[in-house]
């Protein structure tokens, strides 16, 4: 029984030996350290030969990230949606695997209102196809939208080596494909979670991993592949699309003094056109299905209904926006944006960028801040000054929303890896007095980024309770799925036991914000659980009497842990109530 208490608790008076937590943390990094120092000489020879097999690379690094994360499923499942944005994706992956852009209105609306869904004209989520196309594609061949989720974490890292191949020699390539595992892997929230950015990350690897290929050898199959990155992110992210268009044009600019150059960059953009047409045409469809309008976006639409919840604003009040005509709602919109009232002034939008640079953390392991000052060096080749500017650009249009989330940025995810190995290969040629002091700062840098990964890895893998709650709330960044904090699970656990169908109708309590339980199916009459809001005992006799045959509920949210109760007629007496 020794060896299974020996890491017991991080309190040196809990366990057999005396350590507390710092004598693990330091103990378990040098035994890393250790290891990879002695593993070196054998695993460098073999690294670089495998670095020149593009193939295999790929291979490898799109699979590495999927093993290490269903390994975990021991202690950490399939992760369960959390969040408003993630229930909205899975409506939009639930409506496209049944071969349908969006759903038909529900009779009774006004039960199913919720966060980031429209239920006029047409039930849909609000947000664009490419995240759902993912999900929906995991969901039809493996019967799970995770599995969506899954592979785009998979691709992501398999082209951020191919993209890295473009600016730079195969053995930092792999490194930089390693990074990415280590980074946006099994542990991050791209892969455990329902919300997105890998797709647009895998993006922006094909965009910014053609252009270098681009300029050497003007390829229609990289023109092709210039393409289909831009129109995979316009399909997931077109608000930022524009930026990555910028990027784009920012790239060829010392090509337009050499007409030779000029003539392959027309028929390269003839190429681009052809490929991102039909993500265009499929974009303009979904508006029209959606919303009745080609020109409509389902989320602007969304925007022009409901506004914006405060609680995502943080302003005092959401924009009355259902209060209006349609003629009011656009004079509304001439004086004020999409997010609110136009409060802003340079001074707020500063501040926000400000604030707004935390996240930029993570894209970056800790260890590599010490390395990126020497990527300064490479800004005399306007390639990498470029890189630079394109960071720039997006932060600055991203920097509009009175909100910022990773997945805004994710196109330039291969940029931050390009960084990141571009500063340790120049720190690796550093020297002191002809001493390779440089080549053993990166090695060593390269050591504290793998045993960072494999230490918190290990601790999931190894999770037992009392360790886990010790340890695992210092860990920074990483978003593994950890319990059942509002329990959903619970109560889903509860309703799959109760044999039927069922009808839930949810009463939130005076002081309640922001999390919400009204999710449902695409096809919600024949949904084995249906959620609604409770809009009182008359109102919600309409819904019950929609829906003769199904097990009425009542789940109050806010209690501590959630009640879900048998909800029964009103009776002269008020609404009976049997708990569950």
């Amino acid at each position: 029984m020794f060896p299974f208490h020996l890491l017991r608790s991080f309190y040196p008076f809990e366990n057999p030996i005396g350590f507390g937590a710092v004598d693990f943390v330091e103990l378990a990094l040098a035994a890393l350290l250790l290891l990879l120092v002695i593993a070196r000489p054998v695993l460098e020879p073999m690294a670089s030969r495998l670095a020149l097999r593009t193939g295999w690379c790929m291979l490898l690094l799109g699979l590495l990230p999927l093993a290490l994360r269903l390994v975990l499923l021991v202690h950490y499942p399939v992760p369960t949606p959390y969040v408003a944005d993630e229930f909205s994706y899975i409506l939009l992956a639930d409506t496209l695997r049944h071969f349908r852009l969006t759903n038909p209105p529900h009779a009774l609306p006004q039960f199913f209102e919720t966060y980031f869904v429209l239920q006029q004209p047409t039930y849909s989520s609000i947000y664009a196809l490419g995240q759902g196309l993912a999900l929906a594609l995991g969901w039809l061949v493996f019967g799970h939208p995770w599995a969506g989720v899954a592979l785009s974490v998979a691709a992501l890292c398999a082209l951020c080596y191919w993209m890295l191949r473009a600016w730079t020699t195969p053995g930092w390539a792999l490194l930089g494909g390693l990074l990415a595992v280590i980074q946006f892997g099994p542990l991050n929230q791209w892969m455990n979670s329902y919300w997105g950015g890998a797709v647009c990350a895998a993006a922006g690897c094909l965009v910014f991993g053609s252009l270098p290929r681009l300029r050497e050898r003007w390829r229609r199959r990289d023109a092709a592949l210039l393409g289909a990155g831009i129109a995979i992110h316009l399909l997931t992210r077109p608000y930022e699309c524009i930026f990555l268009c910028l990027a784009v044009i920012l790239f060829f600019l010392p090509v337009l003094r050499d007409r030779y150059a000029i003539r392959n960059l027309i028929r390269t953009a003839a190429i681009v056109v052809l490929v991102v047409l039909p993500a265009i045409g499929l974009t303009l469809f979904h508006n029209q299905q959606v919303t009745g309008n080609w020109t409509t976006h389902p989320y602007a639409l969304s925007r022009y209904e409901y506004g914006i919840p405060t609680s995502f604003t943080f302003q005092p009040k959401a924009v009355p926006h259902r209060d209006l005509t349609p003629q009011q709602q656009l004079d509304y919109l001439a004086q004020a944006d999409l997010h609110g009232d136009r409060t802003d002034t340079v001074g707020t939008y500063l501040e926000r960028l400000g604030r707004n640079v935390r996240f930029y953390r993570f894209f970056f392991l800790v260890p590599l801040y010490l390395a990126l000052p020497f990527y300064f060096f490479r800004t005399r080749d306007y390639r990498f000054a470029w890189v630079l500017l394109v960071l720039l650009v997006f932060a600055l249009g991203t920097n509009f929303y009175p909100y910022f989330f990773t997945h805004y940025i994710a196109a330039e995810t291969c940029l931050f890896v390009l960084i990141g190995v571009t500063a340790l290969e120049r720190l690796s040629r550093f020297s002191v007095r002809g001493s390779p002091a440089g080549l053993h700062a990166a090695r060593l840098l390269i050591f504290l980024c793998l045993a960072h990964f494999f230490f918190w890895y290990g601790l999931h893998l190894v999770r037992t309770q009392d360790f886990a709650s010790a340890a695992i709330r210092y860990e920074t960044w990483d978003a593994i799925n950890y319990g059942d904090p509002d329990g959903r699970t619970a109560i889903a656990n509860q309703l799959a036991q109760a044999p039927g169908t069922h009808l839930v109708f949810v009463r939130y309590g005076p002081q309640h914000r922001f999390k919400e339980w009204v999710f449902n199916a695409a096809d919600i009459d024949s949904a084995r659980v249906v959620w609604a809001r409770d809009l009182g005992s008359d109102e919600d006799e309409k819904l019950r009497q929609y829906y003769p045959g199904r097990t009425v509920w009542l789940l109050e949210p806010d209690a501590r842990p959630p009640r879900l109760s048998r909800y029964l007629s009103a009776t002269s007496s008020g609404i009976q109530e049997l708990r569950w």
